[in-house]
């Protein structure tokens, strides 16, 4: 285990500790114990739901690209399910993102064409975060900190600006490619200019990523409801707004590299957040235990395919020709 790893893990076993050293753990556990568990499955019930409606955003970023492949729900929804549980047990995100990358290439995809789908997936992703929680703000209930508003504001238009940036001005590509130039040499600057141009391909797309963005911040929407879902098994009343403004807040949060799967991370922003708008910090804690395992919950389906077929698709596809013959199609 490299030194980046330990770090991580330290920091989520650190603020873990200080947490439940601040607050009365057996109450939190008590909380947890008289849950009630028919919001907790309707709950689970949305994880699916967002599983199935990322795995579907994902294929739709994939058309425009992997024209010479067959390409079957089934088979991204297996690489979808099947990676994100691998992932699970990787440094970072970008773990389970390579798996699905390299997974997706065994479908008759290119390389190019996989990395770069996965890449905007991410990026649509977290986009859709900002856009939620910059419009969020303005349902916040007044015990929200005074600069969160600004701060989210501020950081969702440069997200969108940078994305509209990046695919389509001629500017973008003339920066990467000479950053490329004078950065890169060999193979690595081969697959640099290929994962390029097929990023560019996008900008003739533009109802597919209209399509990926609003499927995005559906899912978005579906993690605001399973969290204000779990918050009504405990209990917890601080009033929708409350989710509404602080989930995307705290799934940016989660998705900082400074922690293991958002460990230690994730608790200390509930803890934070919702204590702000009234929620007793043992609430607040165990609301953010349930809703980092209803993330495990959600990989439950990947476990499952990966322990049966593993890796590869329920059916090899046949190679296409036209892949055979220009494998950047």
């Amino acid at each position: 285990m490299n030194s980046g790893a330990l770090a991580r893990l330290a920091v989520a076993a650190g603020l873990t500790a200080v947490i439940l050293w601040k607050i009365d753990a057996r109450a939190a556990g008590v909380a947890l114990a008289a849950a009630d568990w028919r919001w907790i499955l309707a709950a689970v019930a949305l994880v699916l739901v967002d599983r199935a409606l990322n795995a579907y955003r994902w294929l739709v970023l994939l058309r425009p690209l992997a024209a010479g492949a067959v390409l079957r729900l089934r088979d991204v929804l297996q690489v979808f399910f099947v990676s994100t549980f691998v992932g699970t047990f990787l440094p970072g995100s970008v773990g389970g993102d390579a798996v699905r990358a390299v997974a997706l290439s065994k479908h008759g995809v290119a390389m190019a064409d996989s990395v770069a789908s996965v890449l905007v997936d991410r990026v649509f992703g977290t986009l859709s975060i900002l856009l939620v929680a910059g419009s969020a703000v303005w349902f916040a209930p007044p015990s929200t900190p005074a600069w969160l508003g600004p701060v989210t504001v501020t950081l969702a238009v440069v997200a969108a600006g940078g994305v509209i940036f990046g695919l389509f001005d001629d500017r973008a590509e003339r920066l990467a490619t000479g950053l490329l130039g004078r950065l890169t040499r060999g193979k690595l600057h081969k697959a640099g200019t290929n994962l390029l141009r097929s990023l560019r391909r996008y900008a003739h797309s533009p109802g597919a990523l209209w399509n990926v963005l609003v499927s995005s911040i559906a899912v978005q929407g579906l993690r605001i409801v399973q969290a204000w879902m779990l918050g009504l098994s405990l209990g917890l009343d601080p009033g929708f707004a409350a989710y509404l403004v602080y989930i995307p807040v705290i799934l940016v949060v989660m998705m900082l590299p400074i922690s293991v799967s958002g460990i230690g991370t994730s608790q200390a922003a509930f803890v934070w957040l919702f204590g702000a708008s009234g929620v007793a910090e043992e609430g607040a804690f165990a609301l953010s235990v349930l809703f980092l395992a209803l993330g495990v919950v959600g990989n439950l389906p990947g476990a499952l395919l990966y322990a049966v077929r593993g890796l590869q698709s329920s059916r090899r596809q046949a190679p296409d020709p036209a892949v055979e013959k220009n494998p950047q199609v």
